[in-house]
């Protein structure tokens, strides 16, 4: 009896997994992406009910973040500005800054029915997920680490995923967003700013000892000599880390002088 079907439709089955394979291949990695907060989140840029420029107040005027968001050194939460912020600046008083312009109708309002202006949230933690911003803040990570540069934002936007990995990133490796606590609301900081000097003169003054200081710097590299004074380690961090003070140097300085242990189980952030 004759076959039926010719002999090329035996490597039909073939070639349909081999097309599945790369279908289901292509959801996956479409689906790592576009399922994930560096998609939904990134970008969100939602319509406030006051057109408050960031990028005016905080980059052109260098308004500091506490300014507005005054409690995010001392409490869990980042508080939202009170209508009374914004009226001292723009309030009807005489001399006050564009009390009159009609952009500002909605504060004016505010502060005559005693109603809060219904700023919208852009970053928003779910209700599962404990974060205290006072303990990032007081132990040296900025508000650009995980705001982005505000400071060049006409509308805040979502510019950091925010995710559970992009959490623990930071929480394995630390040393990469530490930063002196004089420089947290210093959106333009960069490490190569720092005199070496004042840096190592600095953590000396807190009790910290050269010689720890030297391991810190050395990471475990055998030395024949620790260094004893200022002169000498300010050498050893050149001859490591080159002519400008590095995001490796200060952010490990930081980790082993504050003794900062970012945990990294569940408990952390799920309670």
């Amino acid at each position: 009896m004759g076959n039926f079907f010719p002999r090329w439709t035996n490597w039909v089955p073939l070639k349909i997994a081999v097309c599945l394979g790369f279908v289901l291949v292509g959801v996956a990695v479409g689906a790592s992406y576009y399922f994930t907060p560096k998609y939904t989140r990134v970008g969100y840029e939602p319509t406030q009910p006051v057109a408050f420029s960031h990028k005016q107040h905080v980059g052109e005027l260098g308004l500091d973040c506490r300014y507005c968001h005054s409690y995010v050194e001392q409490s869990s939460h980042s508080n939202v500005p009170t209508n009374q912020t914004c009226y001292n600046c723009h309030g009807p008083d005489k001399g006050q800054v564009k009390k009159d312009s009609p952009k500002l109708a909605k504060v004016r309002e505010a502060n005559i029915t005693g109603q809060p202006i219904e700023w919208v949230k852009v970053h928003k933690a779910p209700d599962y997920v404990y974060f205290n911003h006072s303990v990032h803040v007081n132990r040296g990570v900025s508000c650009v680490s995980c705001h982005g540069k505000i400071n060049e934002m006409e509308v805040v936007k979502h510019a950091e995923p925010q995710s559970m990995g992009w959490c623990l990133d930071c929480h394995r490796e630390p040393e990469k967003n530490l930063r002196p606590l004089d420089q947290i609301t210093n959106l333009n900081y960069k490490p190569e700013q720092l005199n070496r000097d004042a840096f190592y003169q600095g953590l000396a003054d807190k009790g910290a000892k050269f010689e720890d200081l030297g391991k810190t710097v050395l990471n475990g590299k055998p030395a024949e000599k620790l260094p004893a004074d200022l002169n000498a380690l300010v050498a050893l961090a050149t001859d490591t880390y080159g002519p400008t003070v590095t995001q490796q140097e200060v952010g490990s300085q930081l980790k082993h002088n504050w003794r900062i242990h970012a945990p990294e189980d569940c408990t952390t952030c799920h309670r």
